[in-house]
């Protein structure tokens, strides 16, 4: 029986948007094959739907876009949001972003087909909107789920890392993308001590009376939270790529992941009294939502009461390092190295001993980021996925 037209028709609508968020849970339970993708983890819908809507993620108050549906009859086979972030369009070309530079993102498709149009769609309306190129995929933004899986579909992604159908990669190329960065995941072993000169260097700065490594204050969890995104936007400013944090974002963020804080995984680097660095570190909380998440991201009674107890205690759990930062004028400095390995040392025996890790994932790293690259590699920790961000011209 030949296939029903394919047609692409933007979002217009509430039942539109649920659509949008659905599908992504249909495509990874049926896969290619027929089969449910074991590696893929569903995010709560809920948080999906708020994460899509302009008025609830403040993302969309400074930025605005069309979300596109693929059908063919009655059924809905791919998806694609298409977005211009205003504060992106403000930073310098050079760093990624830039004048003209708009994004599609939130691509899943059935087949090819579906997939080249809706990239042709979301290309249309970048082109209208004035853009004369296109960085993608963004889900949202840098800070959300950035780029396309290229490795590593063997296993599960920790907490908020995205997993891909691999079929996605020759699709998206051969719809005329190039590969302009590769962000790596790291893999390490946390029950292993680390290298003896690490080991030396982090003995070195415990003896420094100018070096204070301390947790975060959950009583102060607001102004604690200020101060991580102060540094965060003052070390990541060059790097490429690099959109702002606003205070919205930092509120939103906040309280959504308040639930994943526990104040001895997240660390703070002081200096002569100065807090210049911060190492922020989440139990994966993917084990248990994979676990308790319903197929269609909506648990059931027992099973959301189970996260949240999992959330109170999470144990064991194994780590995801998704930031860490030291503000600018010490960057390249011996003294920035030492504050990174001593917190990753701190943290990394925490989370064995209260929360029986056995494994951590540092990332995303830029694969142009040698100091972190450097770090990754000093404490023996392995490339265990990688995402590409690819452009285009309109």
């Amino acid at each position: 029986m030949a296939k029903a037209e394919l047609v692409i028709t933007p979002v217009s609508s509430k039942a539109d948007r649920n659509a949008f968020v659905d599908y992504a849970y249909r495509h990874y339970a049926s896969g290619q094959n027929g089969a449910a993708d074991a590696n893929w983890v569903p995010n709560l819908r809920s948080e999906e739907i708020s994460k899509f809507t302009p008025g609830k993620n403040p993302f969309w108050d400074h930025a605005h876009g069309q979300l596109f549906l693929a059908k063919r009859g009655d059924q809905v086979v791919g998806r694609i949001s298409a977005h211009i972030d205003e504060l992106a369009l403000k930073q310098p070309p050079e760093q990624g972003m830039g004048p003209g530079t708009g994004n599609w993102g939130a691509i899943e498709a059935d087949d090819e087909d579906a997939a080249t149009a809706l990239i042709a769609a979301a290309e249309n309306w970048l082109r209208e909107e004035g853009m004369t190129r296109v960085l993608a995929p963004m889900n949202l933004s840098v800070w959300e789920e950035p780029g396309l899986q290229v490795l590593g579909f063997d296993h599960a992604p920790m907490v908020m890392m995205a997993h891909h159908d691999p079929a996605y990669r020759p699709w998206i190329e051969g719809a005329g993308y190039e590969r302009v960065k590769t962000l790596y995941t790291y893999d390490l072993d946390v029950t292993k001590q680390f290298p003896p000169l690490i080991q030396r260097i982090v003995s070195s700065g415990e003896k420094n009376a100018k070096i204070r490594i301390r947790e975060v204050d959950p009583k102060r969890f607001d102004e604690e939270a200020a101060l991580i995104c102060e540094i965060l936007n003052d070390a990541w400013s060059d790097n490429w790529g690099f959109v702002p944090f606003t205070e919205k974002e930092i509120e939103y963020t906040g309280k959504a992941l308040k639930p994943l804080v526990h104040p001895s995984l997240i660390r703070i680097a002081e200096y002569e009294g100065e807090a210049v660095a911060f190492m922020m570190t989440w139990p994966d909380l993917n084990q248990a939502q994979k676990r308790l998440n319903g197929p269609k991201g909506k648990p059931s009674i027992l099973g959301l009461l189970k996260l949240l107890l999992w959330l109170r205690k999470p144990h064991p759990a194994d780590m995801r390092v998704p930031l860490m930062g030291v503000r600018k004028k010490l960057q390249s400095s011996r003294l920035a190295s030492q504050l990174a390995f001593m917190m990753i040392e701190y943290i990394r025996r925490s989370a064995v001993e209260r929360f029986g890790a056995k494994r951590a994932e540092i990332g995303w790293v830029l694969d142009d980021n040698q100091g972190m690259v450097a770090i990754a590699g000093a404490i023996d920790s392995k490339i265990n996925r990688e995402y590409a961000i690819y452009e285009k011209a309109l």
